[in-house]
């Protein structure tokens, strides 16, 4: 399909457009920050927002989510399952980082045995990226090989003096193109080039950004386990962690969950709610907690990774170097200065 184009100021009517068979998401403000919700008329969307505070990932695996509710009725038992969701949306804005941070989920979630609930989210989803405007110095989702000057998804786009210019990459982003055609408008050779250039000034930047010279050597499913698992730098490197999961809870990758009961006393609701490997009960057995210091809890994250998950996939790393850990973490640490510390390259920590 063609590249297709929208002025900026008719985005308002694209979302319009887009809700009339479909639900909307797109980051909105709120309280001075960004996050995912759906759209309504009056929401603006802020292209220059670089990240939102949860990643598009709460659109597909939700922090919190029913299962399974119980209801005693007399000497019998009703039981109501949720069911997956079947509705119809597009996640609208999404940066290359966050799309390839899908593909580390899917591999997890879409694996035997298959999660009902992401594969059915997953299923009636149409990802609208967006080359991201603005990236920062805390950007380096180079380093695992994404091109953030081609975000991917169903549709892919980029912003050029005023005018949002579209490319459908898969049936769905087709379909979602074709559903607003009234309202966009091929592209001539002089929008063409208008694209091309903002993504090679795009290019430009990333190669110039503090984190640019980041590798993952020392890591990944060539290096060896026991002397990485050994490595005394842990030590040096938890120290300071609070295990406060903050971390985890940003990042667009991490897949650990709980599934709890809360009895409303009408009720009782089974639940799926996000965990983190941080915690100090996570993974609590009878017997105790496998991982009984922060230091464990601070290397099993890691470790996963830049070690355990590639093993498992192929090779693939399980951090898209979108960079929130670094701006949110309240003691400064994070995944670079463990690669740093403990990779193949000698750098100095920044």
């Amino acid at each position: 399909m063609a590249m297709k184009k929208i002025a900026l100021t008719q985005l308002e009517q694209l979302f319009a457009a887009l809700s009339l068979t479909r639900k909307v998401y797109l980051p909105v403000e709120k309280a001075g920050q960004y996050d995912y919700a759906p759209w309504q008329p009056g929401l603006t969307y802020h292209p220059e927002v670089l990240h939102t505070v949860k990643s598009a990932k709460s659109v597909f695996f939700p922090q919190s989510e029913d299962l399974i509710r119980y209801k005693r009725a007399g000497l019998s038992l009703e039981i109501s399952q949720q069911a997956p969701e079947d509705e119809e949306f597009v996640v609208f804005g999404v940066h290359a980082c966050d799309v390839a941070g899908f593909e580390v989920l899917d591999r997890v979630f879409l694996s035997e045995p298959v999660d009902s609930y992401y594969k059915a989210r997953r299923e009636h989803g149409t990802v609208f990226s967006v080359m991201c405007a603005k990236p920062e110095e805390t950007c380096f989702c180079g380093t695992f090989g994404i091109d953030a000057e081609a975000p991917g998804g169903d549709v892919q786009s980029w912003l050029a003096d005023g005018v949002l210019y579209m490319e459908a990459l898969t049936e769905k982003g087709e379909a979602l193109l074709a559903a607003v055609s009234g309202i966009v408008s091929e592209v001539d050779d002089a929008g063409t080039q208008a694209a091309a250039e903002t993504r090679a000034a795009h290019k430009a930047i990333m190669e110039r950004l503090p984190l640019a010279d980041l590798t993952t050597d020392g890591f990944g499913a060539d290096a060896e386990l026991l002397p990485l698992f050994n490595r005394p730098e842990w030590k040096e490197l938890a120290s300071s962690c609070l295990g406060c999961g903050t971390c985890t809870y940003v990042c667009p990758t991490c897949q650990c969950y709980d599934i709890r009961e809360y009895n409303t006393g009408k009720e009782i609701r089974r639940f799926r709610v996000w965990d983190s490997c941080m915690y100090s009960d996570f993974t609590m057995m009878a017997a105790g907690t496998p991982r009984p210091d922060q230091m464990q809890r601070f290397r099993q994250r890691f470790m996963h990774k830049l070690k355990y998950y590639p093993d498992n996939y192929g090779g693939a790393f399980s951090c898209v170097g979108c960079g929130r850990c670094l701006q949110k973490c309240p003691i400064s640490m994070n995944i670079v200065k463990v690669m740093r510390k403990l990779g193949g390259a000698n750098h100095n920590d920044k």
